[in-house]
């Protein structure tokens, strides 16, 4: 059996407050694994493994609704279903790079061509293709 923590040591290891666990919980993010018999709600590692997730995801600005939906598809998976949610969190990951470059093309259509040359010159190769790619599926053509 796996290891069971209260609220207090489950906050304290996944560094986010009782109360977000508490709101988590109400949410239906997250729940316990059982009470004990002081009936103290118990989670389990894999609820730590969700709440470090939820929060990685809140970084990469997904909505509560978002992470619900990826969290439903998440419940102890076999391969087949860890090579699908992978599939759909590089899908997720997209979704939130399109939403970037929507937000940064202003910007970038007002840069001047040696200005954008010297951003371009900044990127990791894999990032400019990753913006290059955005921009094309977007209709605004390549940066360069």
């Amino acid at each position: 059996m796996s290891q069971l923590y209260r609220i207090g040591e489950l906050a304290r290891l996944s560094e986010v407050s009782q109360r977000t666990i508490d709101y988590y919980t109400t949410l239906g993010l997250i729940q316990p694994e059982k009470r004990s018999d002081k009936n103290y709600r118990l989670y389990s590692d894999e609820t730590l493994t969700r709440l470090k997730r939820i929060e990685m995801m809140k970084k990469e600005k997904y909505t509560l609704e978002e992470i619900r939906t990826s969290l439903r598809s998440w419940n102890k998976v076999s391969n087949e279903e860890a090579l699908a949610e992978r599939f759909t969190a590089l899908q997720m990951h997209m979704q939130q790079l399109e939403r970037e470059v929507k937000e940064l093309s202003p910007i970038i259509e007002k840069l001047k061509p040696n200005q954008l040359q010297n951003v371009f010159k900044n990127l990791t190769p894999q990032s400019a293709a990753v913006i290059e790619s955005l921009l094309l599926l977007l209709g605004k053509g390549p940066l360069m």
